[in-house]
């Protein structure tokens, strides 16, 4: 796979404060895990309450941390004053979300100008042990001649 070159000179700092902003993520404890251009890894401890009835991770948790590891991944390579926004996504849940720590590791396929394709492995970690446990292919739009921050009403 070939490495990409970002379009911003300050994407890591415009990526790391955008996900600050990310209420969800903060909700469920989410962190990036790691960054790059064109990858990006979200991490998520285990708990209870993010849980289905059987003590899985909730599907819905799974793909949140999988469509936010997109973004970013997306987000890394796109142009000052544009944001991600995710168009369509297909997720396989392979394996029941038992862990300690589960990690969402985005990584840009193609980055077009308006178009980019991103592919997400999510793994559960158990001590030394990684099972993976998801994989989701999704596309992000770039919207340009924006911030990422949210529109105000009427607006």
């Amino acid at each position: 796979m070939s490495a990409f070159k970002p379009r911003n000179k300050h994407w890591e700092a415009r990526v790391r404060e955008s996900f600050a902003r990310q209420a969800f993520m903060t909700l469920i404890g989410g962190e990036i895990a790691s960054l790059s251009p064109g990858a990006c890894a979200v991490a998520l401890r285990a708990r209870p309450d993010l849980c289905q009835q059987r003590g899985f991770l909730h599907g819905g948790v799974t793909t949140a941390l999988a469509d936010t590891a997109a973004g970013f991944s997306a987000y890394s390579l796109m142009p000052e004053g544009s944001a991600p926004l995710t168009v369509e996504l297909k997720i396989n849940l392979m394996s029941p979300a038992i862990g300690d720590r589960f990690v969402a590791k985005g990584r840009v396929l193609r980055a077009g100008r308006t178009l980019t394709i991103v592919e997400v492995d999510v793994d559960a970690e158990s001590g030394a042990q990684s099972k993976l446990i998801a994989r989701m292919l999704a596309t992000m739009i770039c919207l340009e001649n924006t911030s990422d921050a949210p529109a105000e009403a009427g607006g």
